[in-house]
């Protein structure tokens, strides 16, 4: 049920432990922070981790007439989030599915979360080009669904997975809003300068190689680290750091494409 939904985009990564759901969460509370209401909807269902980032496990979920009830942070209503991780009984419970088993669960967490009116919705998506991706690229051609960014680190071996992922949308017809480039550099926690400690630029640069906007550069922040657990956004918490400074020029550039303006 996404008619309420004014805008949809999807997080995606060719691959794994790239800090994609980090990068969904902080831009969902990034959205929120700048006055929007925002649906944070992860169906990495093997490994999903936005409710221990959000500080949200052992919520209950439930079922009305209209279908499942999203999570919502706070009595505002301005970040609902639903995960199947809300539907295990501990972090450690694995899912053992087959495809079509994963494929008819993330159907209805597509077709049947009762979403209020939301500015953004974020779906944050497990690593690859698989049966989920398949799925979601289906269920999103009856929506109006405004593009997808993709999360990469600089190092050559996740570029390659990543370049993988940008064919997919491609050959899919999904939209590419952007590039994202993760754990680039480490800020120090006490002088807070960012030193290189891996290769650098490699997000920016397949962003050129593939002609989309590169909408910035991430550093490994231990300070950001340590909001993992809480609704707190790096805008509001770490308001000069460079992690604010690219999560606030992504919410602009995503208001410019879409021209939402912020919820009353």
């Amino acid at each position: 049920m996404l008619d309420k939904v004014k805008n949809v985009i999807v997080v995606l990564s060719g691959k794994g432990g790239v800090g994609k759901s980090t990068v969904s969460t902080q831009l969902a509370l990034a959205l929120r922070a700048t006055g929007h209401k925002v649906g944070l909807l992860d169906i990495d269902l093997c490994g999903p981790s936005v409710p221990y980032l959000l500080g949200l496990e052992g919520s209950d979920i439930y079922q009305c007439d209209d279908g499942w009830v999203p999570i919502y942070t706070d009595e505002s209503k301005t970040l609902a989030v639903m995960s199947i991780g809300f539907l295990l009984k501990n972090r450690s419970d694995p899912v053992i599915w087959r495809g079509p088993k994963k494929t008819m669960m993330i159907k209805q967490f597509l077709t049947d979360v009762k979403w209020e009116e939301l500015d953004y919705l974020i779906i944050d998506t497990p690593p690859g080009t698989s049966d989920e991706h398949i799925t979601v690229m289906e269920c999103m051609r009856e929506v109006p669904c405004n593009g997808a960014i993709i999360v990469t680190t600089p190092q050559g071996v996740a570029l390659d997975d990543v370049r993988k992922e940008i064919t997919f949308c491609k050959k899919t017809g999904m939209k590419l809003l952007g590039i994202v480039e993760n754990m680039s550099g480490f800020v120090c926690p006490h002088c807070t300068e960012c030193t290189n400690i891996f290769s650098s630029n490699g997000g920016a640069e397949l962003a050129q190689l593939a002609q989309v906007p590169h909408l910035g550069t991430l550093p490994i922040d231990p300070r950001v680290g340590l909001l993992a657990g809480s609704t707190a956004s790096v805008l509001n918490e770490l308001a000069d750091s460079s992690t604010a400074q690219v999560l606030r020029s992504i919410v602009q550039h995503l208001d410019g494409l879409t021209a939402v303006p912020t919820s009353a």
